[in-house]
């Protein structure tokens, strides 16, 4: 079974459902050059938890947590079947890793996960388990949630984590529409040391990354980065950025894969 990379989605508004632009093109690209998987795991900026938490739905529902949007985004389903026993799996990985976990059975998709699946794999028919992250324990404790399930991918497991590579919805209210100065400084530094495979200085970003408070004021929309990195699986992340714009002058949209081969 080919070994899959595992990616990070800057998954923006939920607006991106209806308008994908750029992102969705990029998403639609990545679907026709990955092995269809078997399975795929992600690990949402939306749902936040004390200590790790894996969805065991066996069809999870459409969660529109959100509101005062368009009434036609709330009409919008992912219909995505669940993995119970994939969703076991993890918990156990997890448990194995020093990192206690729980099965929620009714845990629905966020929007995520649904909204960039839906411009993924529009067909819904690969199932889906949802995972939280633990925004109080920071971006090694992502990292070691990463590596926990790196071996998922030689399984034909396909590992996300969602979020948005800047997040500061201080800058939705009176926005004008203009780049902010800190995005490009920001997600450029991210690409170089994700290029260089300089874990300690990305584990330390908001000491060493330029404007990391502006574009990060909380961590929860970062650290599914480094979900994903950690399941590359090693060192050696084999990162790759797929630029995809910036949305509303903020929003940075850009997605990365990761083929570090530590998971084989």
């Amino acid at each position: 079974m080919a070994l899959l990379p595992a990616l990070y989605f800057s998954h923006g508004s939920p607006m991106t459902a209806l308008s994908p632009g750029r992102v969705g093109v990029r998403l639609a690209e990545l679907a026709r050059d990955l092995p269809r998987p078997r399975a795929i795991v992600v690990a949402s900026a939306h749902w936040l938890a004390a200590r790790p938490q894996v969805g065991g739905a066996a069809q999870p529902q459409t969660v529109h947590d959100f509101g005062g949007f368009p009434e036609a985004l709330y009409a919008l389903r992912y219909p995505a079947p669940g993995d119970p026993a994939l969703a076991q799996d993890i918990a156990a990985r997890l448990d194995a890793a020093g990192l206690p976990a729980q099965v929620d059975p009714q845990r629905g998709l966020d929007h995520g996960v649904w909204v960039p699946l839906r411009l993924l794999h529009p067909e819904a028919d690969i199932p889906v388990v949802p995972l939280s992250i633990q925004p109080a324990l920071g971006p090694a404790h992502a990292l070691a949630l990463g590596r926990a399930l790196a071996p998922l991918r030689a399984q034909g497991v396909l590992v996300i984590g969602s979020g948005s590579i800047t997040h500061n919805l201080h800058d939705w209210r009176g926005h004008d529409g203009s780049e902010a100065p800190y995005v490009r400084p920001f997600t450029d530094w991210i690409e170089a040391r994700l290029r260089a495979d300089d874990l300690p200085a990305l584990l330390d970003y908001r000491r060493q990354a330029p404007f990391a408070a502006q574009a990060h004021p909380t961590d929860e929309h970062l650290l599914p980065l480094f979900v994903a990195m950690g399941a590359a699986g090693g060192d050696r992340l084999g990162a790759r950025r797929i630029e995809a714009g910036i949305d509303m002058g903020f929003l940075a949209m850009d997605l990365y894969r990761f083929d570090g081969d530590g998971a084989a």
